[in-house]
C-alpha cells in the first residue's frame, strides 16, 4: 500500500480518472485526485479481508435440493497444501487442471447477480455457496471424459478469464454465479491465472497475466481442436480482457488465423490500453471472431488503471457508441452500461452482479452471435419490453446510424487500425 501511495504522489500531476471531482482546494491545500477513488478500494479491501477462508474444501454431505455447477478450472497458480485454498496466488511451472463442483443455494434465497460468500465453516449450502465436489484431471483422456460428462447438444465450450485481484476461489464462485444466473448450458472451463487477490497488488497481477499467456493460448487451441468442441465462446474480465487478447493475438500468430470454432468474445470492462488493443485486435488478422465490448464511463476501477498507466484510457472505460457503425462492420458490438445499477462501488462488475446484464450473457453465451448493435434495447438485455420499461437500471446499446462524422471516422481509424495499415470498407489493409 505504501508503494502505490507513493507512485501516486509521483503522479499526481495528472488529470483524475473520468467521473472523479476536481480537486478542491482547502485550508491545508489541494485535495489529491487519487484520494477519493484510494479510499473507495481501501474501504473495499477491507471488507473482503474479513471473509472466511479456506472454502473450497468440499462439505462432508453433498446437498440435494440445490443447483450444482461442474467447471473445468485450468490455472497457472502454484498449487497449495492447504486443501481449503487448493492454489495460491503465486506462480507455478505448469498448467494444472481439476474438475470443481460448486453447490448453489436455492433461488428463492439469492438474488441474480450475488455470490453468497460462506460465513463460516462449513458452509450453509441452503444459504451460502459450497464446493461438494475436487478431482485432479491429469490426462487428455481424463479431460475428454469430464467434457463429454458436461458438454451440450450443441458441443459448445464457455472459457471465462477472470480480472485482477482475484483468489483461487474468488474465480471458482463467480465463475458458477455467472453460469448459474445466465441460464448457459455450454461447458464451462475456468482459466486462473496468478492474481493475488489484493487490491494493491495491482503491478505483480499484471506481470502474472503476461505470464500467462502462452497458457492460455494453448487452452484455446485445445479447445478447438478438439473433435468434440464444436463451438467456443470466450468471455473475459477487465485485466483478464488484456490476457485474452494477447493470447487470441498469439492464437493468430502461431495458427496463421484464430480457429473459426472460437466464434465469439465478449470483453466486459476490459483494462487494456485503447492504443494497445489497437495493435491486438489488427494482429489477429482478418479472420477474427464476433466481439462484444462492455463499457462504462463510470468505471472507477478503469479509471484508476488508466491514471496509473499514464493517462491512456481504457477500452471498457471510455464511450465507444460514437465508432458503432464502423465497429459492426470490424466484427465489434458495443454495449454502454453506464447507467446500469450495480452492487460494486467501484462500478466495476456489472457484467455478473447486474441481472440485466447476466440476462444478455444468457442468451448470448449459448453461442449464438452477438451481433446485437441492430437489435433491440430489449431483445441485447433479453428482457421483454415492458420489464425493461419497468427497470430502474438503463441500458444503452449502440445502434448504428446512417451517417456517421469524419471526425469519428478519423479517430476510429487512428485508434482501430496499425500505424501501417487503413480500413477500406470494414477491412483492414497492409
Amino acid at each position: 500500500m505504501t508503494a502505490l501511495l507513493s507512485y501516486a504522489r509521483r503522479k499526481a500531476q495528472l488529470q483524475p480518472p473520468r467521473g472523479l471531482a476536481k480537486p478542491a482546494a482547502t485550508g491545508r491545500g489541494r485535495v489529491r485526485p487519487w484520494v477519493p477513488v484510494l479510499l473507495t478500494i481501501s474501504l473495499v479491501a477491507s471488507g473482503c479481508a474479513g471473509r472466511t477462508q479456506d472454502v473450497l474444501r468440499p462439505l462432508a454431505v453433498a446437498p440435494t435440493d440445490t443447483s450444482r455447477v461442474t467447471m473445468l478450472v485450468a490455472t497457472t497458480r502454484k498449487p497449495s497444501e492447504d486443501p481449503g485454498k487448493l492454489f495460491s496466488g503465486d506462480r507455478g511451472t505448469a498448467i494444472s487442471l481439476n474438475s470443481v463442483s460448486v453447490s448453489i443455494p436455492p433461488d428463492r434465497v439469492r438474488k441474480i447477480g450475488e455470490v453468497q460468500w460462506p460465513s463460516r465453516l462449513p458452509q450453509n449450502p441452503e444459504k451460502e455457496f459450497a464446493v461438494t465436489g475436487v478431482s485432479t484431471v491429469s490426462s487428455e483422456r481424463q479431460a475428454r471424459d469430464w467434457f463429454g460428462k458436461n458438454r451440450n447438444s450443441k458441443r459448445q465450450v464457455l472459457i471465462f478469464v477472470h480480472g485482477f485481484n482475484n483468489t483461487y476461489a474468488d474465480a471458482v464462485f463467480r465463475f458458477a454465479q455467472i453460469v448459474h444466473d445466465s441460464g448457459t448450458d455450454a461447458a464451462p472451463i475456468l482459466f486462473t491465472w496468478p492474481s493475488r487477490g489484493r487490491v494493491f497488488d495491482y503491478l505483480y497481477d499484471k506481470e502474472s497475466a503476461n505470464y500467462s499467456r502462452r497458457a492460455l493460448e494453448d487452452l484455446i487451441l485445445q479447445a478447438a481442436k478438439s473433435p468434440d468442441v464444436d463451438d467456443v465462446t470466450i468471455l473475459a474480465h477487465s485485466m483478464g480482457g488484456w490476457l485474452a487478447a494477447e493470447a487470441l493475438r498469439g492464437v493468430a500468430m502461431r495458427e496463421k488465423s484464430i480457429p473459426p470454432k472460437v466464434r465469439n468474445v465478449i470483453l466486459a470492462s476490459p483494462d487494456i490500453d485503447i492504443d494497445v488493443f489497437r495493435r491486438q485486435f489488427t494482429e489477429m488478422g482478418p479472420r477474427r471472431p464476433h466481439f462484444a465490448i462492455l463499457t462504462s464511463t463510470r468505471d472507477k476501477a478503469l479509471g484508476v488503471s488508466g491514471w496509473l498507466s499514464g493517462g491512456v484510457n481504457r477500452v471498457g472505460g471510455t464511450d465507444l457508441r460514437p465508432y458503432a457503425p464502423l465497429l459492426e462492420e470490424l466484427g465489434v458490438s458495443v454495449i454502454d452500461t453506464s447507467g446500469i445499477t450495480t452492487s460494486d462501488p467501484l462500478g466495476h462488475n456489472a457484467f455478473a452482479d447486474s441481472p440485466e446484464i447476466v440476462r444478455l450473457l444468457g442468451r448470448r453465451l449459448a453461442g449464438q452471435s452477438l451481433e446485437g448493435a441492430k437489435a433491440s434495447v430489449a431483445d441485447q438485455v433479453g428482457t421483454s419490453a415492458a420489464n425493461l420499461a419497468g427497470s430502474a437500471a438503463r441500458v444503452a446499446v449502440a445502434v448504428p446510424v446512417a451517417v456517421i462524422s469524419p471526425e469519428a471516422r478519423a479517430v476510429l481509424k487512428r485508434e482501430l487500425s496499425s500505424d501501417d495499415g487503413k480500413i477500406i470498407d470494414g477491412q483492414i489493409s497492409y
